[in-house]
């Protein structure tokens, strides 16, 4: 640091020196001509005329170009404010929607446990119905074939034990079972 510190001073000292050395000679020829040990007046005067002529010739331009573009980044501010508030409304109506959705959701859910169930049910009792439908006719017909078959047994029995001539019937007999038969 005290390097950096002593190495600047000599690189300001050294023009410094060089400046104030050759005003010296320099004022005594200024002097003779202009009466004044040095011309800082007439500059400052010049300055102050040549940056009267600038004022005067790019200060409305530059005013419009600073105020154009104030106005267009006013603009541009408002309508990224627009757009951001566009966008947080859609954002919320998008909030709304998918929470209606999820609220729609679990209701068709339930809907559809509840109808399942229902229909499960249904199932359940025409499947119990059709079974006992099944049984009923199961044992009707299981009566129906025992019969069948008694009668085939009765009937093969009795063709083979008794034969016509065995049993003597009359016709007042055959009328007479019959008559009780059809009673």
């Amino acid at each position: 640091m005290k390097r950096t510190f002593i190495s600047l001073l000599a690189v300001l000292a050294v023009p410094a020196f060089m400046l104030v050395a050759g005003e010296a000679e320099g004022a005594s020829h200024y002097a003779s001509i202009a009466g004044r040990s040095t011309d800082f007046v007439p500059r400052v005067f010049n300055f102050l005329i040549f940056a009267a002529l600038i004022y005067y010739l790019v200060a409305d331009p530059i005013r419009n170009f600073f105020r154009e573009r104030r106005e267009k980044i006013a603009a541009q501010l408002t309508e990224i404010e627009n757009r951001l508030q566009a966008a947080k409304e859609a954002k919320k109506t998008a909030e709304q929607a998918l929470a209606e959705s999820e609220k729609k959701a679990k209701e068709i859910l339930e809907d559809a446990r509840k109808e399942a169930e229902i229909l499960s049910e249904r199932y359940r009792e025409l499947g119990s119905r059709e079974l006992s439908a099944l049984e009923q006719q199961y044992r009707e017909r299981m009566e129906t074939e025992e019969r069948k078959m008694q009668r085939e047994t009765i009937v093969s029995l009795l063709d083979e034990n008794i034969s016509p001539e065995d049993i003597p019937l009359t016709g007042s007999q055959i009328i007479d079972t019959l008559a009780k038969k059809v009673a």
